[in-house]
């Protein structure tokens, strides 16, 4: 699945989206109500895990009101550390799907995140990305191009992935850097271009049509036109 996990606490939020990331989910972190509500608004997720109490202006329950309201029904975990039976009745009534309490034991955190990852849903974000003859599932987290598989590292899987959420779209190494590496400044190395060009090789061998681009000076592009 594809998390958003919208927490403050830095050690917290480090110990979540690793256990999440190693039980093979691709994990954002917003650190703040506002960027969370950003990110949930405008990306595709199949789960929000989301705190309470949150700076940037907008709280948990902001947050879930805020994106109901404009008919966004991606499930909701609340995970804070307010116990009381009127709060989490709050944030249920707020359109949270399930609550769970701090301290908590992984685990059971992680069943839960995936008892609501499968919970069907009328518009639930695509599974596949496609590209021309490229396609990316997101579940069985697999590449194929004209139908035969592509063997590719999880890291390349979650370059191409933004890539292919942004075709026609020029990606910028910054954005790349953030997204795919979570470096939040730049490293000054060639760890972007060596892993576009191990892509590339896997991807075009034996085809006739590239389908990543490199944008001069602006970044990288995922298209099926020349």
């Amino acid at each position: 699945m594809r998390m958003l996990l919208v927490e403050d606490d830095v050690e917290v939020a480090r110990f979540v989206k690793k256990g999440l990331m190693e039980a093979g989910h691709a994990v954002e972190h917003a650190p703040n109500g506002r960027d969370g509500l950003f990110m949930a608004a405008s990306e595709p997720f199949d789960l929000l895990v989301l705190d309470r109490m949150l700076p940037g202006g907008v709280d948990g329950v902001r947050l879930v009101e805020t994106l109901r309201s404009q008919g966004n029904k991606t499930p909701v975990l609340f995970l804070t550390a307010m116990t009381a039976v009127d709060e989490r009745v709050r944030g249920l009534k707020a359109g949270g799907d399930d609550y769970l309490t701090k301290p908590f034991a992984f685990a059971e955190l992680l069943a839960r995140c995936e008892a609501l990852g499968r919970r069907p849903a009328s518009d639930a974000p695509a599974t596949r990305l496609k590209v021309a003859d490229l396609e990316l599932d997101l579940l069985s987290r697999t590449v194929t191009r004209a139908g035969k598989k592509v063997d590719v590292q999880p890291r390349e899987f979650r370059l191409l992935e933004h890539l292919m959420r942004h075709a026609g779209q020029v990606v910028t190494r910054t954005m790349l850097l953030e997204k795919v590496w979570d470096y939040h400044f730049d490293p000054q190395t060639n760890v972007i271009d060596v892993h576009v060009s191990r892509l590339r090789q896997k991807l075009d061998k034996g085809h006739d049509r590239p389908l990543i681009h490199t944008v001069r000076n602006a970044g990288y592009m995922i298209r099926a036109e020349p």
